[in-house]
Parts: C-alpha cells; sequence; structure tokens
C-alpha cells in the first residue's frame, strides 16, 4: 500500500494534523451553505478492461486524497459529519488472487477512525443508520439508491470544495516541494540518458528509476520527445530505438508525493549552439515571467506579457521579421506558442477552479483569442501555479500561417532550419506568497545538483 514514502517525521504529523483541520472547516462551511450534515466520499473503483480479465490502473479521486494519503486502495469510503473523528472505511477483501490492502501506518492515520471491511454490505453496516442528509461524491456505484443517500456529486457542493483548493495548506506545500525533489532527481537522470544516445523509451526508464516509481506512480505519463516530437504538445510516444541523429530532447516529466504532483519541463539541445542559445533565451524569458508572481497578479496578464516576451524572442532570434507588438497584434505568436502559460497544480497535474470567480457561482474567461488557457484567476497567497511559456515549429499551424497574412511576418527560412529541434518548453512550479512566489523546481534541482 503506498504509504507516503518518507519517514514519520514530528512536522509532517503537525502539518498533517493541522491540514486536515482545514479540510475539515472548509467542508463544514460547504455543507451547511449547500444544506447537508454530512460527506461521504469514494476513493473509486478498479475499471476493468472491455472483455477482459484484468483492470485499468488505479487513481485515486481527488476529492478523497485531499483527506488522506491512500494512493492505491480502491472501493474505500471516508464519511465525515462535523464534530466528528473522520470515519475512514477500509476495503480489505477475502482475496487469494490478488493481496488486499493492510491496515495504513502512516503519520497522517492517527487524525482517523479506521475500520476494515470486506464489502459494501459491511461498510453500510459501519455507516450512519440514515444517510438522507448526507452528500455523497464518487463513481455512481449500484449501492447508492439502497443506502438512501441525500444527492450524489451535487454540483453546487463540489464547486465550493473546488474553489478553496486552489490555496495549499503548509503540509500541502510540504507535500508538493518533496514531490518537486523527487521530479528534478528524474530530470537530471534523463538528460544524462539522453547525453548518453538514450531512445524515449531509455529516457523514461531512466527518469523512473532516479525517481523510484513505476510509471503507474507518476501523476501523468511523461512526455519524451526527442527532434521534431517536442513540436507534439502532448507528445504520448516512446519511441524503442534511437534517431540516427540526435538534436534536442523535450521532457515533460514530474512525481508525485502523498498524492500531490510536480510538473516540470526542461529542454535539451545535443551539440547544436544556436538551439542552446534559443532555450537559454527563452529560460531568461521565463525567470523574467517568474520574478512578477505574487498575490493580487491576475494570470491573464502573465499570460498577455508572456506573449509580448516570446514576440521579442521570436524577433531577436530571426524568426519572424516583425516587431513584438507587431508579432502579438497579428497573432504571429500564437503560431509559435499556441497552449496557455501555465495552471493550477496540486493533487492534480490541471488542478480544479482555475476559472472560478468564487465559490457561489460565476466564471472568469479568458482572453479573446486564447482559448487554451487553464487559468484566470487573481493569484492569492498559497496558490501553486505552472509557469511554463514554449516556442515550437508546428507543421499544422505553420502552414495555416503561411496561408494568410501571417505569413509575411515570418522568416521560413529560419523555420524550415528550426523544424528539425521541434520546440522548446521551460516549465516551473511556483508557489504563490503575498510578496512574491518560492519557486519549487528551481529548489529542487539545486538541492538535487549539490546532493
Amino acid at each position: 500500500m503506498t504509504d507516503v514514502g518518507t519517514p514519520q517525521t514530528p512536522s509532517l504529523d503537525a502539518l498533517f494534523a493541522s491540514h486536515l483541520q482545514d479540510v475539515a472547516r472548509r467542508t463544514h462551511r460547504a455543507l451547511e451553505t449547500c444544506g447537508y450534515s454530512a460527506l461521504l466520499v469514494h476513493s473509486g473503483s478498479l475499471l476493468p478492461v472491455f472483455q477482459d480479465d484484468h483492470a485499468y490502473p488505479f487513481k485515486v479521486h481527488a476529492p478523497f486524497k485531499v483527506w488522506a494519503p491512500l494512493l492505491d486502495a480502491p472501493d474505500c469510503f471516508l464519511y465525515f459529519e462535523p464534530g466528528r473523528r473522520p470515519l475512514l472505511l477500509l476495503y480489505q477483501p477475502e482475496d487469494y488472487w490478488y493481496k488486499p490492502p493492510a491496515l495504513p501506518q502512516g503519520y497522517w492515520t492517527r487524525q482517523f477512525d479506521i475500520r476494515p471491511c470486506r464489502d459494501r454490505d459491511e461498510a453500510r453496516r459501519l455507516l450512519p443508520a440514515s444517510l438522507r442528509t448526507t452528500a455523497f461524491l464518487g463513481d455512481t456505484i449500484e449501492e447508492l439508491g439502497p443506502w438512501g443517500v441525500g444527492d450524489v456529486n451535487p454540483p453546487h457542493l463540489i464547486r465550493h470544495l473546488d474553489f478553496h483548493r486552489a490555496a495549499k495548506s503548509p503540509y500541502e506545500l510540504a507535500c508538493l516541494r518533496e514531490a518537486s525533489r523527487i521530479g528534478a532527481r528524474g530530470q537530471l537522470a534523463a538528460a544524462r540518458a539522453f547525453e548518453g544516445g538514450g531512445s524515449e523509451y531509455e529516457i523514461e526508464l531512466a527518469f523512473l528509476a532516479a525517481c523510484g516509481l513505476r510509471e503507474q506512480d507518476l501523476p501523468y505519463n511523461p512526455i519524451i520527445a526527442l527532434n521534431e516530437a517536442g513540436a507534439v504538445l502532448h507528445y504520448q510516444v516512446l519511441e524503442r530505438h534511437a534517431p540516427a541523429e540526435r538534436h534536442s530532447l523535450l521532457i515533460d516529466a514530474g512525481a508525485g508525493f502523498a498524492g500531490y504532483a510536480s510538473d516540470i519541463t526542461r529542454t535539451h539541445s545535443h551539440r547544436d549552439r544556436e538551439f542552446a542559445a534559443l532555450i537559454e533565451r527563452m529560460d531568461r524569458m521565463q525567470q523574467t515571467l517568474c520574478s512578477g508572481i505574487r498575490a493580487g497578479v491576475d494570470w491573464r496578464e502573465v499570460h498577455l506579457e508572456a506573449h509580448r516576451l516570446i514576440g521579442g524572442v521570436l524577433r531577436d532570434a530571426g524568426i519572424v521579421g516583425c516587431s513584438a507588438e507587431e508579432a502579438v497584434e497579428s497573432g504571429v505568436t500564437r503560431v509559435f506558442f499556441p497552449h496557455g502559460l501555465g495552471h493550477l497544480l496540486g493533487l492534480q497535474v490541471h488542478d480544479v477552479g482555475g476559472f472560478m470567480h468564487s465559490p457561489d457561482g460565476g466564471d472568469i474567461s479568458r482572453p479573446e483569442g486564447h482559448p487554451y488557457l487553464r487559468l484566470t484567476r487573481v493569484l492569492e497567497e498559497g496558490f501553486v501555479v505552472t509557469m511554463e511559456p514554449g516556442l515550437y515549429f508546428i507543421p499544422q499551424l505553420l502552414e495555416a500561417a503561411r496561408a494568410d497574412a501571417r505569413a509575411s511576418r515570418i522568416n521560413w527560412r529560419r523555420v524550415e532550419a528550426m523544424r528539425k529541434f521541434g520546440g522548446i518548453r521551460i516549465e516551473d512550479d511556483l508557489a504563490v506568497t503575498a510578496s512574491g512566489h518560492e519557486n519549487l523546481t528551481r529548489e529542487a534541482f539545486r538541492a538535487a545538483q549539490s546532493a
């Protein structure tokens, strides 16, 4: 069973106790506001493969793991009633085909009343007799009707809970720091594998080994793109054979700790000074954007500033022949930087609540012409966001630009020379503070490189 993976420490113990109190308080407020007396959360079920006898890798539901870092135990339930100790029903079937989960022993367990149960009928007997004012969150299981729960996945309650997840507790920040440290170790090992001539598949194996994780333990499948594959934003292939010529590596790969994710991207050049210089220029630009992050900043403005800065990078690199301002106004920067600048990070890689105006309703719109931005909120202390500007040579977008008025602003000879590199993305995870930010990623790399 996945317990947190580091030694139990008094500090982590105390941080979790305070975190759980915060979760209980905000859940209590949400239940009162939405008219419920209690909350029942399902950890999720194993999803069987169609017409087969095995299941997909299990991923615990985020509304469950915000309470407990129990990551690989399906069909568990968490029952919370304000004023009472949370009840954790641990599914322990009698089984000799698969090993049932053992009772967890982690630092967090003393905060719960943990009861094993062999099946859902036993789980129901351990719950209060009446659940008619209880809200249920999770998969719609067939037992819910007979169990008599008051409501299933009520949107107004989910919104209240999701909105407040954006600001992280000290415990959550500690988990995110550790996820960054693990991810940085993996990234450094992957870079060494690339320099050693490894294939995409071999580079991923190096990343996993350095992290000490299986692929299903990761918060997302790594993007490991050699050469022109870096132009595919969510590249999903792991080629088993190294290319005849190596030009570049774009690796977007993070790790997990106690259910919290890191999300890290780096781009590497193989002995091409010009492309290495462009990576360095993008890295400096990314750090310029990071320097402006603090509570009170509107993320939409940061995204638009990224386009203005990328316009300057394109101009200085000779990729466009117009000014940075014209590159932005004409839509040319969106040819080379089509995605959003970043997103909330936490229990999920693309964490919830990125557009919410308030817990009561209303969303904050994206800037016109930027449909893929995943965050539009004003930053608050405790938010954790990714900062990931990119510059890519994407065939589909370039061909569309070649066919319209943008074509005259692009240096096509320069573009053709750069296609073999695919693209550049530099991504750090930032914890927002009142006066600035903590760069979780850069600190993790410094620690890993000095170890």
